[in-house]
This record gives C-alpha cells, sequence and structure tokens, in this order.
C-alpha cells in the first residue's frame, strides 16, 4: 500500500514533533510518507521540519502565505501515491482514525470525517458556521456536510479529479462534494489544538465563507435581481398613488417625512446588488490574470 499525507503548516512550530510522535505511534504498520507544506511561515515551522527529514519526510516551503486552499493543491500537485491523506497538523485531526479510514476504503473512494461536537469553539463562531452550512446548502448545487473536515482519505483517482480543477479561487470543501464519488462520513467529538492559537480568525473564516458561497452558487445574483424587480414594483405602485392623490385631492405632498429614508432603503439596495456583482466580477477578473496559485521557494523533491 502507498500513501502519503499532506499536512498544510503555517506558523505551526510547536507543533511539528508532537504530530509525527502521533502519527508514527498510530501507524507504525503502514508504509507511508509525509509531506508538510509551510505556508510562508513567520516562525521556525520550516526549520523543524528540515530537522525531522528522513527517507519518508518530504517539504514544500512557499515564498509567501498563499492560503490553506493553495498548500493542500500543492500537496496533491506532489503526490504520487495509491492513497492520499490530507490531515491538519495541529491534531484537531486525530491520526489515531487513519486505521479505522483503511477498514472502509475498499468499499468507498472517499473516506471522510466530521465534527459532531463544537466543544471549546466560541458559541457565536459555532451559530455563524451552522447557518453557513444550512445557506450553502439551500442556494448551491451541492451538499456541504456539517462539521465535515479537511481530514480525508482518498483514492487515487479522486485525487487525478481534484487536480482536473485548476481554478485560482479555491474552496476545497466544496470541490471535494462537486467532484463525487462515493464516500464514508466518520463522525467524532471535536479536539483542541495541541498547541500554540489557530491563525482562522473570525474574519477570515467570514471571508472564506463568502467565497465558498461565490464559487458554488449565483443565487445571489438572483436575489439581487428580484430584490431589483420587487422595489420597483413598490416604487411604481407608490409613482401612481402620489399621482391620483393629487388630482383628486390637489395635495402637492409637501414634505413627505419618509422620503429621506426610502431613498437610503433603496440606495442601501441597490449598493448590496452592486457590491454582490462586484464579488463575481472580482473573482472572474482573478481567474482571467492565469497567475499560479502558489511559488515555492524550497523543497526536498528530487
Amino acid at each position: 500500500m502507498n500513501l502519503d499525507i499532506i499536512v498544510p503548516c503555517y506558523n505551526e512550530e510547536e507543533n511539528i514533533e508532537i504530530f509525527l510522535n502521533e502519527i508514527n505511534n498510530a501507524l507504525n504498520d503502514f508504509d507511508y510518507n509525509i509531506i508538510f507544506i509551510d505556508d510562508g511561515s513567520q516562525d521556525n515551522t520550516l526549520k523543524n521540519i528540515k530537522k525531522l527529514v528522513s527517507h519518508n519526510i518530504k517539504y514544500i516551503s512557499f515564498s509567501r502565505n498563499f492560503g490553506k486552499e493553495a498548500a493542500i493543491y500543492a500537496g496533491l500537485k506532489h503526490t504520487k501515491a495509491e492513497y492520499v491523506i490530507i490531515m491538519d497538523v495541529d491534531l484537531q485531526d486525530p491520526p489515531t482514525i487513519i486505521p479505522e479510514m483503511f477498514k472502509y476504503i475498499d468499499s468507498y473512494d472517499i473516506v471522510a470525517t466530521r465534527r459532531v461536537t463544537r466543544k471549546g469553539e466560541p458559541k457565536i463562531r459555532s451559530f455563524f458556521a451552522r447557518m453557513f452550512y444550512k445557506l450553502t446548502n439551500k442556494i448551491s448545487d451541492i451538499e456541504l456536510v456539517d462539521g465535515a473536515r479537511d481530514f480525508r482519505l482518498m483514492k487515487r483517482n479522486v485525487t487525478d479529479a481534484i487536480l482536473e480543477l485548476e481554478e485560482y479561487n479555491r474552496f476545497s470543501k466544496g470541490i471535494f462534494q462537486w467532484v463525487g464519488f462515493k464516500t464514508k462520513w466518520i463522525e467524532y467529538e471535536n479536539i483542541k489544538r495541541s498547541k500554540g492559537e489557530t491563525s482562522w480568525s473570525f474574519w477570515k473564516l467570514f471571508r472564506y465563507s463568502i467565497e465558498g458561497i461565490i464559487s458554488f452558487s449565483i443565487a445571489p445574483l438572483y436575489i439581487s435581481t428580484i430584490a431589483g424587480i420587487l422595489f420597483s414594483i413598490i416604487a411604481f405602485i407608490s409613482i401612481l398613488f402620489i399621482v391620483i392623490k393629487t388630482l383628486l385631492f390637489g395635495d402637492p405632498v409637501s414634505g413627505w417625512p419618509s422620503t429621506i429614508s426610502v431613498i437610503l432603503f433603496i440606495g442601501g439596495i441597490q449598493l448590496l446588488s452592486i457590491g454582490i456583482l462586484g464579488q463575481y466580477i472580482a473573482k472572474t477578473y482573478l481567474e482571467s490574470k492565469k497567475r499560479p496559485i502558489y511559488i515555492t521557494k524550497e523543497d526536498n523533491f528530487e
């Protein structure tokens, strides 16, 4: 069995050695390689990886921080293995689950994981995460599993299918679902990070969710169009009402108190619609530049 484990890293100097020890303990009966992707870390992550390099440990170091999506793509581009695992280095993806994954892989193309609890996570963050999954599933053609992790075991045909999607703006959770294939889900409770603090702030997660919605749905454009039609009808009816009232009662409607509120409200709808349209245009603009998804500073691949 040929297995590669892809591990994106960003400022994870404290977790590298701990992660390797846990992997070695969990997979002592497996033949595997580990591919670390240093996503432009500012600490000693790369230095610590180099200290532990051996025959089955490879690394790729980016010229700057390109993001986790780029790191996942880079790892998939460099693997030639029959089986591929993607997992985080902070041990929130427990290596002890991997042997269980292999019990199902003969019957499935993907064995993926999902968290059934969000214990230890801020409540407001958990609330918005659940709302994101519900909203995305209603407005897109793919179904995202609530609590799904990037932690998954995939066969070679799945990896090849994912690599065919070379888009610059990547949303891996959506891509994993879009390519299809038969998937087995393994559930586990949320696990805290081994060391350090997460680099995913609320703002970054919000931007990531917007990326996911725009990448796999054009429903916001439809919503914007419907809102425009609706308020155009309301405006037309209001104009007829004012004209008829003026002709019948001679009331010039001087100083309508709510005029400014209506103008601001309609203006807000217009700006929202322009903003939605702008997001799609911006993504198209970035794709049209054909920039590389990542730039490698160094690696130890031959």
